[in-house]
């Protein structure tokens, strides 16, 4: 499912035009972006979370040029679904 039928979807079961339903799926995902940069981790009860993970320093190998390189400590999104979002992906 892309961005387009979500708000399809919802438009449909709505009656909200698509224009407007637009905006806010973006808006919502811009706020969801703009929690995860500031490390502030996003809770939807019934959904699931959108949550920061740190990723330790570590050392990795360019074979190609047969070096070894350091990967810094870094951040990355991820999301961690509901008890009752994952029974219902389950059913």
């Amino acid at each position: 499912m892309t961005k387009a039928d979500i708000v399809n979807e919802i438009a449909k079961n709505t009656g909200i035009d698509k224009v407007d339903v637009l905006k806010t799926v973006e808006a919502f995902m811009d706020a969801v972006k703009d929690s995860l940069a500031k490390e502030e981790n996003v809770y939807l009860r019934g959904f699931g979370s959108f949550i920061v993970k740190k990723r330790a320093q570590k050392t990795a190998r360019n074979i190609s040029k047969n070096t070894t390189i350091i990967i810094p400590e870094h951040n990355i999104p991820a999301f961690k679904p509901a008890k009752t979002f994952t029974i219902a992906v389950k059913k």
